[in-house]
């Protein structure tokens, strides 16, 4: 029998199974006041209550991860006027919605064991995962070792040395971000007691958004009056759209959930590394395991010097400095309103994510002056007001 321990902070009690599957029974507006922790039984008894110790700090920072505002977004395109929502992220505790997956695999991975106390963290990341990990692995006494591709930014590298993490740069010779995945699973063969969260295949990544980000998501909208009729966010695990998208749907089965890719490099659309991009974060050479293209609704895409330009304008008109990512998914908002037809477009709830900061990109393509191409949506954008709700 498994051993219980209650805390008497709010939780969304479990409703899923390893495969984040919805129990319509439970209602996402309605948060019992207590958590229930079980320890696998199997767990030898001494690792047990020193994880529960490890459990007790990491919960010490719950209150710096989630609940971040909601942000509706007024705006205009090409004289119609329009609105879209979106979860500002950078709120969380090290500047990205990585937290919510962090803290969620690191809490289960004490529960089953898999994770000891002290032992080393390492996982393969195009950034700000491993700026997670990284920063509880810090607070949680955790060494961290991250296999980053070389090309990311510079601000990405050294905030990651900033929380103390072992930093191992991988080359396009050495595969890129395949070949980061590799040195990780060799590292963890050589020595069994490492910890790989393996955010691209671990359905904890997911189930992390099922039960906080959408049911945020979901109680904040219910604020407004609305039901979200449509969710779409880039895809670089897959965890964010596969667990929000089943939160949403929950709710309003009707609702259409689209992932977001770039056109310059479309791995969703043709399920393998083409082409390159600038929108760090996203569209990683592959096409993740926790990624059900047959659960999701069309694949949205975004050009990078687009999402360039829309972020760029987010900051210097409404004061929102979101990263690339951020202007991708507003773009693709935009777009997926474009697709409706004009009376259902004015009163769509579409709904994405402002995944982090611009301050990861200041020595990138964002902080300069990027020409406008043809096909571009974000020239045509007029930012009028934005409104947030916690």
């Amino acid at each position: 029998m498994s051993t219980t321990f209650k805390t008497s902070e709010r939780f969304v009690d479990e409703m899923v199974d390893e495969r984040c599957t919805v129990d319509k029974s439970k209602s996402f507006y309605d948060k019992p006041t207590i958590r229930t922790w079980r320890i696998d039984p199997g767990v030898d008894p001494a690792i047990n209550q020193k994880s529960m110790e490890y459990l007790a700090r990491l919960e010490e920072v719950r209150s710096l991860i989630g609940n971040t505002p909601l942000l509706q977004v007024d705006f205009s395109y090409r004289g119609k006027r329009r609105t879209l929502f979106a979860k500002a992220e950078y709120y969380n505790l090290s500047g990205s919605i990585k937290d919510r997956m962090a803290f969620h695999i690191l809490k289960k991975a004490y529960l089953s064991g898999a994770l000891k106390p002290g032992a080393m963290i390492a996982e393969a990341t195009s950034g700000n995962a491993g700026i997670a990990f990284a920063a509880l692995g810090s607070m949680l006494r955790h060494p961290v070792t991250i296999f980053l591709p070389d090309w990311m930014s510079e601000e990405r590298k050294n905030l990651l040395r900033s929380y103390g993490a072992n930093l191992r740069l991988v080359s396009h010779e050495e595969g890129g971000f395949l070949g980061s995945i590799a040195l990780a699973e060799d590292m963890h063969e050589k020595d069994p007691d490492v910890f790989l969260p393996r955010q691209f295949d671990n359905t904890d990544n997911c189930e992390a958004h099922y039960l906080f980000t959408g049911p945020e998501i979901l109680a904040q909208m219910q604020r407004l009056n609305r039901v979200p009729t449509t969710f779409v966010a880039g895809v670089g695990t897959g965890g964010t759209v596969m667990g929000i998208g089943r939160a949403i749907r929950a709710v309003n089965p009707q609702a259409t959930i689209h992932p977001m890719e770039p056109s310059n490099s479309p791995t969703l659309s043709t399920g393998y590394k083409t082409g390159a991009h600038r929108i760090q974060g996203i569209s990683d050479e592959f096409i993740p395991s926790i990624v059900h293209l047959n659960e999701l609704d069309s694949i949205v895409q975004v050009d990078d010097g687009d999402a360039i330009i829309m972020a760029q304008k987010l900051s210097r008109n409404l004061g929102l400095g979101v990263g690339i990512s951020s202007g991708a998914n507003f773009i693709a908002a935009l777009k997926l309103l474009e697709s409706m037809p004009e009376q259902q477009a004015a009163s769509a709830s579409v709904v994405t994510v402002f995944v982090d900061d611009n301050k990861k990109y200041l020595s990138a393509d964002y902080a300069k002056e990027e020409p406008i191409k043809p096909g571009y949506l974000s020239p045509d954008v007029e930012l009028t007001n934005v409104l947030a709700v916690r």
